[in-house]
């Protein structure tokens, strides 16, 4: 199963501070309830708060440089990376290493070069709202997070496998809802015809 990756802006969200010890990297790697842009054409996203407090409690979670695995800034086994879910969003702080990717990391977020964050995961409970046909919604309740990353570009991948998983899960809502469509209108039809059998046999 592909890892899906969500984009967030840092906006005021982020921030550096460096001392004699080194950087520390805070922020917000996703925030509740928060839309995102349209992905592919297809459908927004949002997150509900509680989404990651089952990861937070099992998982390490890895901070990444641009998701690429190479670069590994920091973790939560090690204390490197400390997330915590709190009112607003999922909130970071991470002290990432004296290594080139690190001060690379650094340096292009305190000039704003590199001015998004995103997170991988895998969805394991989700719902979607299509009241406007035209823009469904899918609201994420509980995923199962396998790192956050700073980011210069939007993290949902512009791969093919990457499309093809995005569009493979909305399909597969679709599918979802013309079954259950088709399963409303078969129960009321079977009502329908049940009232209709018992009106003729007390006629």
């Amino acid at each position: 199963m592909n890892i899906t990756r969500s984009f967030f802006s840092f906006s005021e969200n982020i921030d550096v501070r460096s001392d004699t010890n080194g950087s520390t990297i805070t922020g917000y790697a996703a925030v509740f309830e928060k839309l995102s842009d349209p992905i592919y054409g297809m459908f927004r996203e949002k997150i509900r708060s509680g989404a990651f407090k089952e990861s937070l409690k099992t998982n390490n979670v890895r901070a990444l440089w641009n998701h690429n695995s190479d670069y590994v800034l920091g973790s939560t086994k090690t204390g490197t990376l400390k997330l915590e879910e709190d009112d607003k969003g999922l909130r970071f702080e991470l002290t990432p290493p004296d290594t080139q990717a690190g001060r690379d990391a650094v340096t292009s977020i305190k000039r704003g070069d590199v001015e998004g964050m995103s997170f991988g995961f895998l969805v394991r409970k989700q719902e979607w709202n299509d009241e406007d046909a035209k823009n469904p919604i899918r609201t994420l309740l509980d995923v199962d997070l396998k790192e956050i990353s700073p980011t210069g570009f939007p993290a949902y991948p512009q791969t093919s496998a990457g499309v093809r998983s995005i569009q493979d899960e909305y399909e597969d809502y679709q599918k979802e809802s013309r079954a259950s469509i088709a399963e409303r209108k078969r129960v009321a039809t079977d009502l329908h015809k049940e009232k209709l059998f018992i009106l003729s046999n007390e006629v």
